[in-house]
């Protein structure tokens, strides 16, 4: 059969284009590819990291420096060391410690404060969050630590953002002990404020409720003291 000039190079032309391309060519393939192309599934946009909000604090004051030295003196009469014995840290940014003890006479105070910071993690939750966590451990170790007896848990206002005390007593080497702890979350930052009271040979144990007064008083000092001397930004 004869076939037009324009006929032949138009089938000619369809030969050479890349198999990608040839269904261009066919009669009524644009149709059927828009078609197509109108039902192919487009790829999700990728979904958005978790974000946190940002930790208040980033970095933790010197922690002897929470309490100041008359609340020393009320505390802890004849304080062997006034300025506080800062215990062993890795990293005193984001964890430390102080304790303060002292013997007048045979009436024996210890006090003991605590710090712990907690940066926001994507992954672990927001600063405050893994704070507030950390103080509920913290409330529960004292009431079940060592060979405390009548632990009493409360939660309490006023200090912080959110804190709760445990008073309990305990027996060591035949003396009693006065034992109250107030667990304090500020922010993203948690205080864990021991004292523990005692009377040796002929004194008599300290009252439980003047210990935990004092003991709720001197939390809501570190608390201040959290608020001008830790860094924000974290």
């Amino acid at each position: 059969m004869h076939r037009s000039a324009p006929r032949l190079a138009r089938i000619l032309a369809c030969a050479t284009v890349p198999v990608v391309l040839v269904a261009g060519c066919s009669s009524g393939s644009d149709k059927k590819d828009d078609k197509n192309a109108g039902g192919s599934a487009r790829p999700g946009s990728p979904s958005a990291s978790p974000t946190v909000a940002a930790a208040k604090f980033s970095k933790l004051p010197d922690v002897c420096s929470t309490l100041s030295g008359k609340t020393v003196d009320d505390l802890v009469p004849k304080a062997q060391n006034k300025k506080g014995k800062a215990l062993p840290s890795a990293d005193t940014n984001t964890s430390a410690s102080c304790l303060w003890s002292g013997l007048d006479k045979f009436d024996y105070r210890s006090l003991t404060v605590s710090l712990k910071l907690f940066h926001s993690d994507p992954g672990l939750g927001s600063g405050d969050k893994r704070a507030g966590e950390y103080a509920a451990q913290q409330a529960s170790r004292a009431a079940t630590a060592g060979k405390v007896t009548d632990p009493k848990t409360e939660k309490v206002a006023g200090i912080g953002d959110d804190a709760t005390t445990v008073s309990a007593k305990e027996k060591k080497d035949g003396d009693d002990f006065r034992d109250q702890t107030v667990v304090v979350r500020t922010a993203n930052v948690v205080i864990t404020l021991q004292y523990d009271g005692a009377g040796y040979e002929t004194a008599k144990a300290p009252d439980a409720a003047d210990l935990l007064k004092d003991a709720k008083s001197a939390a809501k000092e570190a608390v201040g003291a959290i608020g001008k001397g830790a860094k924000s930004g974290a």
